[in-house]
């Protein structure tokens, strides 16, 4: 058995916003405060990226039209004691969606977590 490192993305809708920097803001307090509610603490929230298709440069990954913005947001989780990648994949997508219900998903990222010799625990 292994540990695993999850990355998802996730792609959450925010209303009554005029600007990207506030829908990223909020899209990230709310996924939040919805993971701290079912006791998801362990899940780290990050605002996602995306390339620009002309020049290939990061960007934040946020869409604004009407007020309404659509922004993608990576989820990052450990997951321990995995039997393989897919079995990772599974438990990340169970844990997490169980807690962010009616949010779409998807698993961009999963490797094998290496661990530190001193305490056990995964490096980062």
């Amino acid at each position: 058995m292994s540990n695993y490192e999850v990355a998802m993305e996730a792609a959450w809708l925010v209303r009554d916003v005029e600007e990207t920097d506030d829908a990223i803001g909020v899209a990230v307090s709310e996924a939040g405060k919805r993971l701290n509610e079912t006791d998801k603490q362990y899940v780290e929230v990050e605002p996602g990226v995306t390339g620009c298709p002309a020049c290939g440069e990061p960007f934040d990954a946020a869409f604004l039209a009407a007020n309404t913005a659509l922004v993608g947001l990576l989820l990052e989780i450990d997951v321990f004691n995995a039997d393989s990648e897919e079995h990772a994949e599974r438990i990340a997508k169970s844990e997490v969606g169980g807690a962010l219900r009616d949010v779409p998903l998807e698993v961009i990222d999963v490797f094998e977590a290496e661990v530190d010799d001193e305490d056990g625990e995964p490096e980062r």
